[in-house]
């Protein structure tokens, strides 16, 4: 408006300047020629005034419709967004229902196949209860004929004794005794049970639970019948959820509600293990110390340094907080690390659980570098690699204390793709499965095994 104005009064000017002076402007027609014109100059001023205040006037109304529209379409998003995450939420809490009806189904399925197997061990271990006593009797008589006649017995006496123990020691692997020789006589120990069974594959995978926690492990006790679940968020915790069974762990059930435990002392990294009601974890702020907790008296029940040089490393390069990484098998309580001035190895150490000492320890060829987890099945240790943290997660790494497994008995054992590395894995002996915390996501692996060779 101010624009024109001015334009106005220099048009006004320019044309003054034109006209002849007073005493020459002697027309009166030029004069109302003229003024004339100024009237159309200024009637076309004010209709352009007229149209810059309605232009102004419909912008600003357009500005204010398109506020109203953006805020309508912002509110329709937070309803889509909320719509779609229910939505994601109820599929998930879905798939978690059909997860635990396929269980419940697989389990009815093996009932009555498992009250057959049952029945049958029981069968074959009269059998062989009834064939040991017969062997032990006639070692005996043997030991007893060799020991009247001198102190040293004729070695074809000494062959038979020899090959009646063999046979008792074939039979002693799958039943619930344990004898050994001692001088001539057969001394009868506690059970002990053997195990010969390597892995062959990874079959099936089932994802039990989704939380939004990247690191942490869960268990069941590996050395009870319990159906209790245990559940660890995170890599530096003092908290632990104790679940009464699988379907309250699924389900977040209230009833019962989860047992909350404070322990004494906080955990690091994620290579927690339960074993016979007690919780085994590498303690935060130290470098080796390994604390045994009573889970029921909500104690520390004992506590060992590992040797070694445990916890001046990490022991797998895509786990980033475990340092020490427990595990539990047929043949009791271990300890993964790595162990200095070997490369970057890992060490595998046999632990006692009841006094936690230390049973032996072996330099073992795989290294920590690419690794982001391992689990021991019958006293071998396999160790998970993948490349930069993502699939594919493959065992490439597998040692055996005894020798009885190589790598050319082995099988190509992939893992079912997961987006991330995993925070843990770890087998359990009594349901034979794989334990797994991966993104997020609780996991169960069920795996496929074979019968290890004999010894030559």
């Amino acid at each position: 408006m101010m624009a024109l104005q001015q334009a106005s009064a220099f048009l006004v000017l320019f044309l003054a300047a034109l006209l002849l002076p007073p005493q020459c402007a002697q027309d009166p027609a030029m004069v109302h020629y003229i003024y004339q014109r100024f009237q159309v100059l200024e009637q076309g001023l004010e209709k352009c005034t007229q149209a810059t205040r309605a232009y102004i006037h419909d912008f600003q109304e357009f500005s204010k419709n398109l506020s109203v529209m953006l805020g309508r379409c912002q509110t329709s998003t937070s309803e889509y967004r909320s719509a779609v995450a229910n939505l994601a939420l109820r599929v998930e809490r879905a798939q978690r229902e059909i997860d635990y009806l396929e269980y419940l189904r697989e389990a009815d399925i093996c009932l009555e196949s498992e009250d057959k197997t049952l029945a049958e061990k029981l069968i074959q271990e009269a059998e062989e209860e009834k064939k040991i006593r017969t062997l032990l009797n006639a070692i005996s008589v043997t030991a007893v004929n060799c020991t009247s006649e001198a102190d040293d017995p004729p070695s074809d006496e000494r062959q038979k004794v020899s090959s009646s123990l063999n046979a008792v020691s074939q039979c002693l692997c799958h039943s619930p005794h344990f004898i050994s020789s001692h001088g001539h006589f057969i001394i009868a120990h506690h059970p002990k049970k053997c195990c010969d069974n390597m892995l062959m594959g990874i079959k099936s995978l089932k994802i039990v639970k989704k939380t939004m926690d990247t690191h942490g492990s869960w268990m069941k006790d590996a050395a009870s019948s319990s159906q209790k679940v245990y559940f660890l968020i995170g890599s530096r915790n003092k908290t632990l959820w104790e679940f009464a069974n699988m379907r309250a762990f699924m389900e977040d059930s209230t009833k019962p509600a989860p047992r909350k435990l404070i322990l004494t002392h906080s955990w690091q990294g994620t290579g927690q293990v339960i074993h016979k009601g007690f919780l085994f974890f590498h303690n935060q702020g130290t470098l080796n110390e390994i604390i045994k907790y009573n889970l029921q008296k909500r104690t520390v029940e004992d506590r060992m340094l590992l040797p070694g040089g445990a916890g001046r490393a990490l022991v797998y390069q895509h786990s980033p907080s475990t340092y020490i990484d427990l595990a539990v098998d047929e043949h009791g309580l271990w300890a993964i690390h790595a162990g200095p001035g070997i490369s970057g190895h890992l060490v595998l150490t046999k632990i006692e659980p009841g006094t936690l000492g230390v049973e032996h320890s072996w330099d073992t060829p795989c290294r920590s570098q690419d690794a982001e987890a391992a689990f021991l099945l019958c006293g071998v240790l396999y160790v998970v690699y993948s490349s930069g943290g993502h699939g594919p997660h493959r065992v490439t790494c597998v040692y055996d204390p005894l020798g009885t497994i190589g790598e050319e008995d082995l099988p190509k054992l992939f893992f079912p793709r997961r987006p991330r590395s995993h925070s843990v894995i770890h087998y359990n002996p009594r349901d034979k499965q794989l334990y797994a915390w991966n993104d997020g996501n609780q996991i169960i692996y069920k795996l496929q095994t074979k019968r290890k060779q004999p010894l030559e």
